[in-house]
């Protein structure tokens, strides 16, 4: 069997929100979390834009690939995340705002935060107590802790655990039911 390699994550936490947030109006939106299907991934590609190879990671059995989108909006993806449920934690392989959420032009603020939350709500639901991991690149480790919480456990691996997950969690998914 194949070892996959890892691979250095590199995404910026632009902005906590309750959700995301439309950058010029400001206006917030409810989003959905759901599993990928093959179909959604038709217009994800390296020439439209996006950095990975989401197909690929589709494919892998032990991978579940979420999208996030707008409420009443499910056929607009704005990020994707790549997920591995281990024994003990959740573990992310990739993490991914859409083309038209990153850089300077972006239409919104929120995706990667929103997606993370997403995962430490996953890891609770599977009785990991919120706990999530994953390899980071060298330069964003200080990132990662003040922006998420997480704690840096050594090497470049990245960890969230309990207390920084349930931070994530009330503020996306407040007033919902674990």
């Amino acid at each position: 069997m194949k070892k996959s390699k890892q691979i250095p994550l590199d995404f910026i936490i632009d902005k906590l929100t309750n959700s995301i947030e439309n950058i010029l109006t400001g206006d917030s939106f409810h989003t959905d979390v759901a599993l990928v299907s093959a179909a959604d991934l038709k217009s994800v590609s390296k020439k439209s834009g996006w950095m990975f190879d989401w197909k690929y990671e589709l494919k892998q059995p032990e991978r579940e690939v979420y999208k996030l989108t707008i409420v009443n909006n499910s056929t607009i993806i704005q990020g994707l995340i790549s997920l591995e449920i281990r024994s003990d934690h959740v573990y992310m392989h990739l993490i991914e705002s859409a083309p038209f959420n990153k850089g300077k032009m972006k239409v919104y603020a929120g995706v990667p935060g929103n997606l993370i939350a997403f995962a430490c709500r996953l890891s609770f639901q599977r009785g990991f107590e919120g706990n999530i991991s994953f390899f980071s690149k060298t330069q964003l480790v200080t990132h990662y802790i003040k922006t998420l919480g997480a704690f840096h456990f050594g090497g470049r691996v990245m960890i969230i655990d309990t207390n920084a997950a349930r931070v994530l969690i009330d503020k996306y998914f407040k007033n919902q039911i674990l």
